[in-house]
């Protein structure tokens, strides 16, 4: 392990398959582990920021999900896989940890919660379920649909085709992000939507079944401004996992604020029962 001058240590969890999982560890106290969604790693400035503001309380755990920033990765994709590296990390952690997941990161952790006992309580940012008709339509084989374009060299295509079809962005102005130098940096993830897309399942559809089986203290929480959709998805979640709170933020979206959900992650990891 090697320290930062930020006195965050950076580390490295092997996971099952042998893929190298690194991830940044800052602060003190009970374990929380961070899980990304689409298009970020463990720099992306909200979910750092979220991890300085927490680490007073708690020892932050913010790690690079498989294909992404520092950690390796392996073929064919997998959900267990993924469940595995959050296992891995989680043992290299102590052995149990309290999970926060963001959007389809947050299907991620739920997913883990149910067959992982070292999840202690769990918090989920907005997963995006399409439990109405004002959800996205997404391609039943929408993941191989990414996959394809990646190994054929169209990188930019498949960013373009999720960022259209799955996160709703217009198509005129996903064609002015190219312009932007983030794009580059999406691009270099682009492998790795597939993998969001296999995580949410054909569809999105909400796994009623997993929810109900999650024994842990859940909290879902949605955007004021986010699509209806969405805020549905997480009542709908909310309702299915038994005993799970729902909060609305106030003046959220989506791309929440770190200083909007500091707080809330704050109150709810900070309770012992």
């Amino acid at each position: 392990m090697t320290a930062t001058p930020a006195s965050i240590v950076t580390g490295t969890a092997a996971s099952a398959d042998g893929t190298p999982i690194v991830f940044d560890r800052g602060g003190a106290g009970p374990v929380l582990v961070l899980v990304h969604g689409a298009f970020t790693d463990r720099s992306h400035p909200v979910l750092a920021e979220v991890a300085r503001t927490l680490a007073p309380w708690f020892t932050v755990i913010n790690y690079d999900r498989r294909g992404r920033g520092a950690s390796g990765d392996a073929r064919p994709y997998a959900v267990q896989r993924e469940i595995e590296d959050l296992a891995a990390v989680i043992e290299a952690a102590g052995g149990t940890a309290m999970v926060f997941g963001g959007s389809s990161g947050a299907a991620l952790a739920l997913r883990a919660a149910a067959r992982l006992p070292a999840i202690t309580r769990l918090a989920l940012w907005e997963p995006p379920y399409h439990v109405d008709p004002g959800a996205p339509e997404l391609p039943h084989d929408f993941a191989s649909r990414l996959t394809a374009l990646v190994d054929g060299g169209a990188r930019g295509e498949a960013v373009e085709l999720f960022m259209v079809r799955a996160a709703e962005v217009p198509a005129d102005l996903v064609g002015a992000m190219r312009a932007d130098p983030s794009w580059r940096q999406m691009e270099a993830l682009a492998h790795t939507l597939a993998y969001e897309a296999e995580v949410m399942g054909p569809g999105n559809p909400l796994p009623a079944g997993t929810a109900a089986s999650i024994e842990q203290p859940v909290l879902v929480l949605n955007g004021q401004n986010s699509p209806a959709w969405m805020s549905n998805a997480g009542t709908a979640l909310a309702r299915a996992v038994p005993g799970a709170v729902h909060r609305t933020l106030p003046g959220q979206d989506h791309d929440v604020a770190a200083q909007a959900l500091a707080p809330e992650l704050l109150e709810f990891f900070a309770r012992q029962t």
